[in-house]
């Protein structure tokens, strides 16, 4: 896989990600930077045009991109074996979310409001790629991504492990900020057009939902996402 943009390289390398081959661009600002670092660790290194790197990865490249392994995701039963002895854990479910710029930019949040982990179906879902890992700005090295067969069991295992499932649902009878997401938290977004599949939200524990006084009768998933890990933020820390 192929991770570009300044950001997202550097976080790479910072988190000790294994990396194959570095591409720079010719005059790139961290040419030299990145020479230094290819030669210390044995790297390969190719020095191509803006046009050229533009031509094999498209062009939001900044001129960097490298080579790396796939990403890892967390099994379910090794992430609840970490969160076992947090009071306060939370993880967010999402729901045939589709989009990588919503998981990325989920993801960019998650870590900004140290939410443990992301559980994601393998079917019908977006999963981590390039695209996520750009727009994520480098958060997608440091949040714990689950990747689980079916969403009812995943959520019946986290009943097991003591988490309470809210999902976020325009129908919801509750406003999410008159929930105090104390206690272990699983936070379930639908997708971008459909919202909660009905076996999902029928296994949740309470419902919520965000206002909507406007013309339009949803949110983008991450920006609702964005909304609630910053109230459950805001009330753990108030």
């Amino acid at each position: 896989m192929y991770i570009y943009g300044k950001n997202p390289v550097m976080e790479a390398i910072k988190a000790n990600k294994q990396i194959k081959k570095v591409f720079v661009q010719d005059n790139s600002e961290v040419l030299n930077k990145m020479q230094q670092f290819c030669l210390k660790n044995h790297l390969e290194l190719t020095i191509l045009s803006s046009s050229k790197l533009k031509e094999l990865f498209g062009a939001n490249h900044q001129g960097l991109v490298i080579e790396v392994n796939d990403y890892q995701y967390v099994a379910l039963d090794d992430l609840l074996k970490t969160l076992k002895a947090k009071d306060n854990a939370t993880v967010a479910i999402l729901d045939g979310l589709e989009d990588p710029h919503n998981l990325g930019a989920i993801m960019r949040t998650a870590d900004a409001t140290a939410i443990d982990g992301i559980i994601i179906p393998k079917n019908r879902s977006v999963s981590l790629n390039a695209t996520v890992a750009k727009v994520s700005t480098g958060a997608i090295e440091y949040v714990k991504v689950s990747k689980v067969t079916n969403l009812v069991q995943a959520i019946n295992k986290l009943k097991d492990a003591g988490f309470w499932i809210v999902g976020l649902d325009m129908d919801g009878a509750r406003d999410y900020k008159d929930y105090d997401y104390l206690g272990k938290t699983a936070i379930v977004i639908g997708s971008e057009g459909f919202g909660l599949s009905r076996l999902v939200k029928e296994n949740c524990d309470l419902k919520i939902s965000i206002p909507m006084l406007g013309h339009v009768t949803s949110l983008n998933a991450s920006v609702s996402a964005s909304i609630i890990f910053y109230e459950i933020l805001r009330k753990r820390h108030q």
